[in-house]
């Protein structure tokens, strides 16, 4: 058989496959969907009934509530708002897997502003040391993810140097030739053992107990999916008591004409 009678059979071939892999994946989709949609909505009626009830047994025994009673209501209700927190967590975690990036040149530094300008109610009152490169080059993303990431990270940043006296956070950036561009957060907050930092990036991923720092350490993996989505990488270095350093990877955009 020839060449040019083997170049078609080979190009249907490669279409069946990519046919095969579309499928595949929009069957992927539409079962993660279901799960959110279980997730989100089935188990959150469960909770609200566990708090209903939890309310309804204070209201019940009045007066002849004991002490003891009332804490451990006091500590299912609780648990019961964690566990809602939680569930909205892996809904918007399960979201950003499912959503359409709208791509465009993206200025860093005014992302930069805006997420700072939202955060202000967590810096007042605070001694910190900015340092922002100011020229960090144009790159290419889904504005409000980017955003949403850079959010994370600084508040990240606030929340593990809260116990300096003076926060140092930094942030630089890096060109590769593979047409991608490093962004280095660094802090001098809590850090974190080495050993553990894998589970940083991963759903509800603590490395300090939640008296220390409070959250659901889901910041990361909401980062995570963000730069994975506009085909990045990251990656995080710290030391015990002695701050880290989040480095994420995102396309430069092309040059304008």
């Amino acid at each position: 058989m020839s060449a040019a009678a083997l170049a078609p059979a080979k190009s249907q071939g490669a279409d069946a496959e990519i046919a095969r892999l579309q499928r595949e994946l929009a069957q992927a989709r539409a079962e993660l969907q279901d799960f959110t949609y279980s997730v989100s909505h089935d188990l959150r009626a469960s909770l609200r009934h566990v708090s209903a009830y939890a309310q309804i047994i204070q209201e019940d025994l009045g007066a002849q509530l004991s002490p003891d009673i009332a804490a451990h209501l006091e500590t299912v209700q609780l648990a019961a708002k964690q566990m809602a927190r939680q569930i909205d967590a892996l809904a918007e975690l399960s979201r950003l897997t499912r959503l359409d990036l709208q791509l465009t040149r993206l200025d860093i530094g005014q992302l930069l502003r805006d997420a700072l300008a939202e955060m202000a109610p967590m810096t007042a009152g605070r001694a910190l040391h900015w340092q922002l490169a100011p020229d960090i080059p144009a790159l290419q993303g889904d504005a409000v993810l980017i955003r949403q990431a850079l959010t994370h990270l600084l508040s990240n940043a606030l929340k593990f140097t809260a116990q300096r006296a003076v926060a140092e956070i930094e942030l630089s950036w890096q060109a590769h030739g593979s047409g991608q561009c490093a962004l280095t957060l660094s802090d001098n907050g809590a850090g974190f053992n080495p050993q553990y930092q894998d589970k940083l990036f991963h759903a509800f991923g603590r490395l300090h107990g939640a008296r220390e720092f409070e959250g659901l350490g889901m910041g990361l993996a909401l980062t995570r999916k963000i730069v994975e989505r506009h085909g990045g990488a990251f990656w995080a270095q710290g030391t015990p008591d002695a701050g880290c350093r989040v480095t994420i990877t995102l396309p430069l955009a092309e040059a304008e004409t």
